[in-house]
C-alpha cells in the first residue's frame, strides 16, 4: 500500500486523483495530490504484486487499470451516478498472499466499493476469500487456478478463462499443429515455479499428455525467483525431448529461454501453456534470438479490434510494453464500470448482482458476451501465439489467426 506521509489524513490521501495513480505507475515522480470533495465517488481498490518477484507483471496491471479508469472519468464518469468518478485505491500485494490479504483489509477499511486484480493465482485465492468475508465484490484479472472460482463464493468474478479452459485449448492446438507437421514430436519436458500457478498447470499437464500422444519424460520444479537455471537446461540437454513446456512467470521464463539459447539446447519446439514471457512484446524486442519460434496458449487481445489497437499505441507511445497484465486489467475494468452502470449503485450487493447478470461485450478480447456462471466468465477463451520475425502472430483460432504455425522449429 502506498505509504502515508505524516501530517495527512488518510482519508484525504486516499483521495488522489486517475493522473496521479498513474505517475506512480509510470514512475512520474510528484507529490501526492489532496483533493477538495468534488462531488461523490465510486472508491475502487486495484490491488497488484507490484513490489516483490512479481512486480513487473503487478505494474503492468497497474498501467492497465489506472489507464481504464483515467478514459471512464475524463468521459464524464459513471453517468447513472450523477457523473460520480472512480477515485482508486492502489494496492501493493508484494507478491504474496499475505500482501494481498492485508491489501484486502485495508481497502474495506477505506469503503471501497469493489476490487479488480491480484494477478498470480495464489494471491487472487486468498484476497477473494478475504474480501468474501466483507461480501466485496472482487474481479480476478489474470489467476487462472480454477479453484478461484470453484468454492461457491458470491462476491468472486474471473473475467479471463481458467486452466481447465486453457490446457484443454493448448492441448488440442498442440495435437493439431503436430499432426499438420507429420507428428515429429513425442515426448515433453516440463519445467514450472512451484507454486499454485506452476504446480497445478504441472499436474494437470501430466495427467492429460500422455492421453494426446505425448510421453513425459520429466518434470522439473524450481521456486520464484529463480536466478540460474544451467542445471536445469542441463538436464534438458541430457533427455533431449522433442518439446519443453515451461510454466513460469516473466523473468524466470526469459532466463530460462535465454540460457537454452546459451547452451544451444533447441527441442523441436517451446510451447507453453500460460507462459510468463512468451507472448509479451518486452521478451521479443529485448531477447529476439532466445524468443523466436515460442509458442504459447495465453491470454492475449482481439487483433481485429480497434480499440485494442488503440490502447496498444497508447501504451507504446508512453515508453511501455502492451502486456496481457495491461488489456487484461483495462478490459476488468470497463467490466466493472459497466455492472456499476446498471446498478445505479455502488453498493456490493447491487455490483455483485449486475456482474452475475452481466452480458459486457465492450472488452478487447476475442470473447463472446460476458456471462458468469459461478464466478466464471463463460465467453472467455485464449488463444495461440508464436514469435515470427520479431513480432508476435496469432496462430489459433483460425477466426484471428494472423500467421500459420512454424513447426518444428528450425535448427540453427
Amino acid at each position: 500500500m502506498t505509504k502515508v506521509r505524516s501530517g495527512l489524513d488518510r482519508r484525504d490521501f486516499l483521495q488522489t486523483s486517475a493522473l496521479g495513480a498513474f505517475a506512480a505507475v509510470t514512475g512520474i515522480v510528484a507529490a501526492p495530490a489532496v483533493l477538495r470533495a468534488q462531488g461523490a465517488s465510486v472508491k475502487l481498490g486495484v490491488l497488484h504484486p507490484v513490489s516483490g518477484a512479481l512486480s513487473y507483471s503487478g505494474q503492468q496491471g497497474r498501467l492497465g487499470a489506472t489507464i481504464a479508469i483515467e478514459e471512464i472519468n475524463a468521459a464524464g464518469g459513471i453517468k447513472a451516478l450523477g457523473g460520480a468518478k472512480f477515485e482508486p485505491m492502489l494496492g501493493d500485494a508484494q507478491s504474496t498472499p499475505d500482501g494481498g490479504n492485508a491489501e484486502v483489509e485495508k481497502m474495506n477499511a477505506a469503503g471501497v466499493s469493489s476490487i479488480i486484480g491480484g494477478y498470480a493465482s495464489s494471491i487472487c485465492l486468498a484476497a477473494s476469500q478475504t474480501a468474501a468475508r466483507y461480501d466485496l465484490p472482487y474481479l480476478v484479472d489474470v489467476g487462472v487456478a480454477d479453484s478461484i472460482v470453484t468454492r461457491g463464493l458470491k462476491n468472486t468474478f474471473r473475467f479471463g478463462p481458467g486452466f481447465g479452459v486453457i490446457a484443454k485449448t493448448a492441448l488440442d492446438n498442440l495435437v493439431t499443429i503436430n499432426d499438420q507437421a507429420g507428428k515429429p514430436a513425442k515426448s515433453v519436458m516440463i519445467v514450472h515455479e512451484d507454486s499454485l500457478f506452476g504446480s497445478g498447470l504441472a499436474k494437470l499437464l501430466n495427467a492429460q499428455l500422455p492421453g494426446r500422444g505425448f510421453e513425459v519424460l520429466e518434470t522439473i520444479a524450481h521456486p520464484t525467483p529463480t536466478r540460474d537455471f544451467n542445471n536445469v537446461v542441463l538436464k534438458i540437454k541430457a533427455r533431449d525431448p522433442d518439446l519443453v513446456i515451461p510454466a513460469d512467470y516473466y523473468n524466470e521464463y526469459v532466463l530460462l529461454a535465454r540460457t537454452m539459447q546459451q547452451q544451444r539446447v533447441r527441442p523441436k519446439g517451446i510451447y507453453s501453456v500460460l507462459g510468463g514471457a512468451a507472448s509479451s512484446y518486452k521478451f521479443v524486442k529485448e531477447f529476439p534470438e532466445a524468443a523466436q519460434y515460442i509458442m504459447d496458449c495465453n491470454h492475449w487481445f482481439d487483433p481485429r479490434n480497434a480499440k485494442a489497437l488503440a490502447l496498444k499505441k497508447k501504451v507504446e507511445d508512453k515508453g511501455q510494453f502492451y502486456t496481457y497484465e495491461v488489456f487484461m486489467n483495462y478490459s476488468c475494468v470497463l467490466l466493472l464500470a459497466d455492472a456499476i452502470e446498471r446498478a445505479a449503485s455502488a453498493d456490493r450487493a447491487k455490483i455483485i448482482a449486475a456482474l452475475e447478470s452481466s452480458t459486457f461485450a465492450g472488452h478487447l478480447m476475442p470473447y463472446g458476451p460476458t456471462k458468469f456462471v459461478n464466478g466464471q466468465n463463460q465467453g472467455a477463451a485464449p488463444v495461440n501465439t508464436q514469435v515470427l520475425g520479431n513480432d508476435i502472430q496469432v496462430i489459433f483460432p483460425a477466426t484471428f489467426a494472423s500467421a500459420k504455425p512454424v513447426f518444428p522449429m528450425p535448427r540453427a
